[in-house]
């Protein structure tokens, strides 16, 4: 048998990585007193300002061990774009319009063709999106950071009355899909071990590209989710990013049954086949292909997929608590 490979072997544990977030969200306990409070709880996909009759949110991201792959590759022109994609995809979720970004830049030294690079790929981030960059932080941390981080952090705007946050979910509302571009920006870690494992940096797959160019394939931005919410009643939304299929739990204490998952990705079959990965660990680790999701009453399917066309109804929401894929329970 070859040698099976998971996240947590490879680095990442999920689940020691959610018990020190309800950790930490437990110590914060302090509520500003006055106006312009927050609004909401902490753990949603961005936090909340009342602002009268808008809300402010707020949102921060990086592209993780993505950037090691760039630095194999020595191209870190998209990088950019997923350090946008990552934090206004999570605004999106819950109709929140992205407005400014800034970014942070943590090196152990500066190069200018990176930073050349990756100012582009923001650049074009911030055009799909459609928002400013209005600022940043690049830090010199020798002996502290080993190669360059790229975060960054979104801020959004939308009336309260618009926002929505998945409490309008109910039993029956269906689930559509959206399809991922690849990998997007999570999982990185497990996928760059099998790759490694394999020496298969240069190998190619049926879409001609090579697998450390398909690693590289920007995160797609879901801006089209603002032109949808505007014409059609959705009930949630979901961004699909770690802890893959997991997302949904955020949203909802209803069940999510997904019985017609959108078809899987080369890159993702490649990297079950070759690191012996177990179905379970693939969709709790990537999003296999369906990057971002709604949650909408069937009377608003059409009037959806007009709207996003490769869109397509993957399963539905269930009276029964937590997450079922193909029939099979889902932790």
């Amino acid at each position: 048998m070859p040698e099976s490979f998971s996240y947590r072997e490879a680095g990442v544990d999920i689940s020691r990585e959610a018990d020190g977030i309800s950790a930490l969200i437990r110590t914060l306990t302090f509520r500003r007193t006055g106006t312009v409070a927050m609004m909401g709880r902490v753990g949603h996909f961005a936090g909340l300002i009342d602002c009268g009759s808008h809300a402010l949110a707020l949102a921060v991201d990086g592209v993780g061990t993505k950037m090691l792959v760039a630095d194999r590759m020595q191209d870190w022109s998209t990088i950019g774009i997923d350090c946008i994609a990552m934090n206004v995809n999570d605004l999106y979720v819950m109709n929140i319009e992205p407005v400014a970004f800034v970014d942070y830049i943590a090196a152990d030294e500066i190069s200018i063709p990176k930073m050349t690079q990756i100012g582009a790929g923001l650049n074009e981030g911030a055009r799909q999106a459609n928002i400013d960059i209005v600022g940043g932080e690049t830090a010199t941390l020798k002996g502290m950071v080993s190669g360059l981080d790229l975060a960054g952090t979104c801020l959004g705007i939308q009336e309260k009355t618009r926002i929505i946050t998945g409490e309008d979910i109910r039993p029956g509302d269906l689930i559509i899909g959206v399809p991922s571009t690849g990998i997007h920006s999570n999982g990185l870690t497990l996928a760059r071990k099998v790759v490694s494992a394999h020496d298969a940096w240069d190998e190619r797959l049926a879409t001609g590209m090579t697998l450390g160019q398909e690693l590289l394939i920007p995160t797609r931005i879901y801006a089209e989710v603002l032109r949808v919410c505007r014409t059609t009643t959705v009930s949630g939304m979901c961004h699909i990013t770690g802890g893959g299929l997991l997302n949904f739990s955020r949203l909802t204490t209803c069940g999510f049954s997904l019985d017609s998952p959108l078809p899987v990705p080369e890159i993702f079959r490649w990297i079950q086949e070759k690191g012996n990965i177990e179905r379970n660990e693939m969709y709790r680790t990537f999003n296999m292909g369906m990057g971002y999701a709604f949650i909408a009453p069937e009377e608003s399917v059409p009037a959806l997929v007009a709207e996003v066309p490769d869109a397509a109804v993957v399963g539905s929401i269930t009276r029964e608590p937590g997450i079922r894929l193909t029939g099979e329970s889902f932790s």
